[in-house]
């Protein structure tokens, strides 16, 4: 009974089919529109880096809060030739002279924030860096390394945003956007930086570096915000001067016609300085090329004295003395690197720019004066 009933039970139900075989997956292609905006392979060449006003904000505040030089990295996207910097954090300082011990306690602080960035789902992909620096000389041995670096690991090679904060100070917020150049890096990448190295590659301070096209972009919120402060509004007084009729968020800055400039004394130091240093610094490799050049000509008079030797006795009839390496009886030193003082020579020009455009504001401030001086004296006459 139970046997007939199961059977009947079994004769019920559908018969099972067999199991289909799993369809391969069919993989379009990339539409050609989308192809230059995803950028596989990484073909189309960096044009102009966009700026937020967010980051603009951060590296500003990070400046002004410090007295000395600081620096951060670039988070972002590189996207059909815009590298958008859409985010930054800083980079711990360090003064100590463990430079070991600082690297390592900067890796890791970036790594903690990239994570916790990662986290939130904010951006975590480093573009580059930022750097600070006063009256335009940013060029050091550091910014070089870093950015060689960046550029071997980074797609497109990111960028360094240099801001000037002795700019900002004054009212004119300056960021700039660098890459090293392709000839500096073959060089670069193939020690010693000799004279040589840098005849064939065509090599100045001028053109260690790059530059690139720099925006800033801002929020439609916030530019309506920065409308706000400067757009004149009427006041609320019953009975106002004529000057009180319309008043402004912003107080009236007169400090732009003060004919004193404080920061010109500063930057003549800055010249003075940075000369001198270059010359200590040529005067270190004119000791170290006349050091070579007498080695070289110990070396050779060894060479020369024993080949005379050894044709005296195979004259003789006797064997010839055995050679013998010459750099491991003279101790010839490499030739020392050029980079030092190229980038020494392009602070000097920084500074002298800079110092270029400081004293012609000043002097056209000082002829101003001079003729609204020259005009009142003729009314009151």
């Amino acid at each position: 009974m139970a046997t007939s009933m199961a059977a009947a039970i079994a004769a019920s139900l559908p018969a099972p089919q067999a199991s289909s075989a799993p369809v391969a997956p069919i993989h379009e292609p990339i539409p050609a529109s989308m192809s230059k905006l995803i950028d596989i392979e990484a073909e189309i060449p960096l044009n102009v880096v966009r700026l937020e006003g967010l980051v603009v904000s951060k590296i500003i505040k990070h400046s002004s809060e410090s007295h000395s030089s600081v620096h951060g990295l670039l988070l972002g996207l590189d996207l059909d030739g815009t590298l958008e910097v859409t985010n930054s954090f800083p980079l711990p300082h360090s003064s100590g002279d463990d430079d070991e011990k600082s690297s390592k306690m900067t890796n890791r602080y970036q790594t903690t924030m990239l994570r916790a960035l990662k986290e939130v789902r904010a951006d975590d992909s480093a573009v580059g860096f930022y750097q600070s620096t006063t009256m335009g000389a940013f060029f050091s041995q550091t910014l070089v390394d870093t950015q060689a670096i960046h550029q071997e690991k980074i797609r497109h090679g990111g960028v360094v945003i240099v801001h000037d904060v002795s700019q900002t100070n004054r009212g004119n917020a300056s960021f700039r956007a660098f890459r090293l150049s392709k000839e500096f890096l073959d060089a670069y990448r193939k020690p010693p930086f000799s004279a040589k190295s840098m005849i064939n590659h065509k090599l100045t301070f001028n053109s260690i570096m790059e530059e690139v096209p720099l925006k800033i972009r801002t929020n439609p919120l916030l530019s309506a915000f920065v409308s706000t402060l400067s757009e004149h509004r009427p006041t609320s007084l019953t009975q106002p001067l004529p000057s009180e009729v319309y008043s402004t968020s912003l107080p009236h800055l007169y400090s732009t016609l003060d004919l004193g400039n404080p920061t010109l004394t500063k930057n003549l130091e800055n010249v003075i300085e940075a000369i001198d240093n270059y010359k200590l610094e040529e005067g270190n490799l004119a000791y170290h090329s006349r050091q070579i050049a007498r080695e070289k000509t110990r070396a050779e008079a060894y060479v020369t004295k024993r080949k005379e030797e050894n044709a005296n006795r195979a004259a003789q009839g006797l064997a010839p003395l055995p050679e013998e390496d010459i750099s491991r009886i003279f101790k010839i030193p490499p030739e020392p690197s050029r980079l030092e003082s190229m980038l020494l020579l392009g602070q000097v020009d920084a500074y002298a720019k800079t110092l270029e455009g400081t004293s012609s504001l000043s002097l056209v401030k000082m002829y101003s004066a001079r003729a609204g001086t020259d005009a009142n004296r003729e009314v009151f006459q």
